[in-house]
């Protein structure tokens, strides 16, 4: 029905889906900061399982509805290119925090092991590609593992949060979890009920997801654009919006932990996207079904997954600009990888 429309509705859609799933996040990331300090998990963890697997539920919706309709690619892409996307939007975040570089700020055990983990998951895709195409079930083995990796990561973070090996040395620049106090209106409301409304959020995100994914199936059918290139600049940038937009409102809050934590904890939960691809695609391994131009976004969200890892580790205070010198990589990387896509592949 969409791809009916003329193209000026079409983008019109596009355009407004992104907009809703952006007002969204920024509720949300109020309601997951108030759940951290609630449940005590604490804002990295609420920010990687809670708020990342939420702010990527429309991410989720276009994969999975694309994959379902037979475009690969744009499967593939949306997932992969999101975490390109939603790692560099740290870097605004490093803009927008100005008293320090926010990777030295928001210094904790948690986020770098969830770093790990992420990179460890970028490279199952490709060890897919490298392997003889096989299936279980007409499903790839590696769809399996990811889940299992990720589910199993949840423990470890958890692990290392309860009871940390080594901890970050703590500067005056340093912002360290500890809960905020309620307003009276939000005292009054239950946790379950802001779960409540957490959960209808996420639904109200979902359906705009579905529609970003029609939209996008849309723009490729009548501009003739590659679907690799809609999927990881069109469809997954707009998809992500939740993560800039929690990014910067938890940094504008001083949660600092939930705003790294989120975008890597939403990165981590992206790569289940190509599980869930992977298992709607019904025309064989979705991994062997894309093409290199979506596994250069694989390499890209590697190496800009390890600048940020870097960065936690290395706790630069300032860097140009004002913001760390990692923050100014990682625009470098994701700025090249953009002009490559566009103008050489």
């Amino acid at each position: 029905m969409i791809e009916a429309l003329s193209l000026p509705w079409i983008a019109v859609l596009f355009l407004a889906s992104a907009l809703v799933i952006g007002v969204c996040g920024t509720v949300m990331t109020d309601l997951a900061d108030r759940l951290a300090d609630r449940t005590g998990l604490g804002e990295a963890i609420v920010g990687g399982l809670i708020l990342g697997a939420a702010t990527s539920l429309s991410g989720t919706v276009v994969s999975i509805t694309s994959a379902l309709d037979g475009q690969a690619s744009l499967a593939f892409s949306n997932s992969i290119g999101g975490i390109a996307a939603q790692t560099a939007f740290l870097a605004l975040a490093d803009v927008a925090f100005r008293r320090a570089n926010l990777e030295h700020a928001a210094a904790e055990a948690t986020n770098i092991i969830q770093g790990i983990v992420l990179i460890f998951l970028l490279m199952l895709p490709l060890a897919a590609l490298v392997t003889p195409e096989m299936s279980l079930f007409a499903v790839h083995p590696v769809s399996f593992l990811i889940p299992a990796v990720y589910l199993a990561s949840l423990f470890v973070s958890r692990a290392v949060r309860e009871e940390p090996m080594w901890t970050p040395v703590e500067t005056e620049q340093t912002r360290t979890d500890s809960p905020d106090e309620e307003d009276e209106q939000t005292a009054r409301k239950s946790t379950l009920r802001l779960f409540a409304e957490f959960a209808g959020l996420m639904a109200i995100m979902g359906v705009a997801g579905w529609v970003i994914a029609q939209t996008g199936s849309a723009i490729i059918t009548q501009v003739g654009l590659s679907a690799s290139l809609v999927g990881a600049l069109m469809t997954a940038v707009a998809t992500s919006l939740p993560e800039l937009v929690t990014t910067l409102a938890a940094v504008r809050r001083g949660a600092l932990q939930l705003a790294v934590g989120g975008i890597i904890g939403g990165n981590t939960f992206d790569t289940l996207f190509l599980t869930a691809a992977d298992v709607s695609y019904r025309d064989g391994s979705l991994y062997h079904a894309a093409n290199m131009q979506d596994y250069f976004w694989v390499v890209t969200s590697a190496l800009m997954t390890a600048t940020l890892l870097g960065s936690l580790v290395v706790r630069e205070r300032h860097g140009p600009g004002g913001i760390g010198f990692d923050s100014l990589l990682l625009l470098i990387i994701y700025g090249g990888a953009i002009a490559i896509q566009i103008f050489a592949l």
